[in-house]
């Protein structure tokens, strides 16, 4: 299988849509038979906090009013921006699909010292699929993830020595970056092979965690089922000193683009539930989407049955009257700074939902 073939039901981010071919190294086929494929993303920390700009070069210097002067060598077009002058395309090389590359052991050395150079650069790794029926679209990177991502790296005060739980890790894009500033990180989704998957990503970051002390367990958390898996027998189960760390310590749940079906967005905000209202502190839901425009035959019309669904969910869950939980929900604006490269299109949300025992919002009051 040397390149992605497509299928009616076929699935891709735009995250790998939009990156050069040469970014995608094939690695291998996992245990369905899909290949898999290992992209780099470079953790841009410039001067001008963690703004990705400042990372990219100096395009220009300040002015006497603090203003940027452009610099008067840096090539602009008629309209003022800035002209990138691209290598002409080679009809022979630059073929539409991936293709495996046979490495001599001179550039299996390169590679090494790249490796090691990208360690120091603070570069993740992550493992994933490309060209997924829907079902598969965890195993691969979409914009929520690093939308998420940024607000983290934004915030690293917050979070730092806390205890979270992701749901809906994926490919754990989202788990890594958390446990560069967290203490710990419940790295949660469900099947075999996306679980094995998310934790050879863990083990390809570690340069990124251990220098923090960041440690990431990765669990499997099924939203339709009532308890968490405690089988022994399985590889990602619960101990009974995760189930009671997690109760006793967790104070941030993570998700990233995990409501893009109707069934799976019920069971997602009942397991919100579920694990909010068994917590010993109150917690806070950090929570991206990316609202996906469709026309669709029944209405004739654009729209976004999807993302309807899920604001009807939250207001639900706000408007929810159980006598035990009370949940406030607030939706955050995107102005932080950008760490990862990526298109941050204004359909990306980022939600916050803070929950509290209704007890303790009585005594406050």
């Amino acid at each position: 299988m040397d390149r992605v073939s497509f299928r009616s039901d076929t699935v891709l981010s735009d995250v790998h849509l939009l990156l050069p071919n040469t970014c995608h190294l094939m690695s291998c086929l996992n245990g369905v038979g899909q290949p898999v494929f290992v992209s780099k993303f470079r953790i841009l920390r410039g001067g001008n906090g963690g703004d990705c700009a400042a990372d990219l070069g100096s395009l220009g210097e300040e002015g006497e009013n603090g203003d940027t002067a452009i610099n008067p060598q840096t090539p602009l077009d008629e309209d003022g921006d800035l002209d990138v002058v691209r290598r002409p395309r080679d009809p022979i090389k630059d073929r539409v699909g991936v293709y495996p590359v046979i490495l001599s052991q001179a550039e299996v050395a390169s590679d090494q010292d790249e490796e090691d150079e990208e360690k120091q650069q603070e570069v993740i790794r992550i493992e994933h699929t490309m060209a997924t029926p829907l079902e598969d679209v965890g195993k691969q990177v979409w914009r929520g993830a690093f939308l998420l991502a940024d607000f983290i790296l934004s915030q690293p005060t917050m979070f730092k020595g806390a205890t979270v739980l992701e749901l809906g890790a994926g490919t754990g894009l989202t788990s890594i970056v958390m446990a560069t500033v967290a203490k710990m990180v419940y790295c949660t989704d469900i099947g075999e092979d996306l679980l094995n998957m998310c934790q050879r990503n863990v083990a390809l970051n570690k340069h990124l965690t251990e220098p923090t002390g960041g440690d990431i367990k990765v669990r499997q958390l099924d939203w339709m089922a009532d308890d968490l898996c405690t089988d022994s027998e399985s590889d990602f189960s619960w101990t009974e000193e995760d189930v009671a760390e997690l109760h006793d310590k967790t104070s941030f749940l993570l998700a990233a683009d995990v409501c893009y079906d109707d069934d799976l967005t019920d069971a997602f905000f009942r397991t919100v539930y579920r694990i909010t209202s068994h917590l010993c502190k109150p917690s806070t839901v950090y929570l991206s989407i990316e609202k996906r425009l469709n026309f669709t035959l029944r209405h004739m019309d654009v729209s976004c049955e999807a993302y309807d669904h899920f604001r009807h969910c939250l207001a639900e869950l706000q408007g929810m009257a159980d006598g035990k939980m009370k949940y406030t929900i607030k939706q955050l604006e995107n102005f932080f700074p950008q760490f990862l490269q990526y298109e941050r299109v204004d359909q990306l949300e980022l939600w916050k939902i803070t929950s509290s025992p209704l007890q303790t919002s009585a005594e406050e009051v």
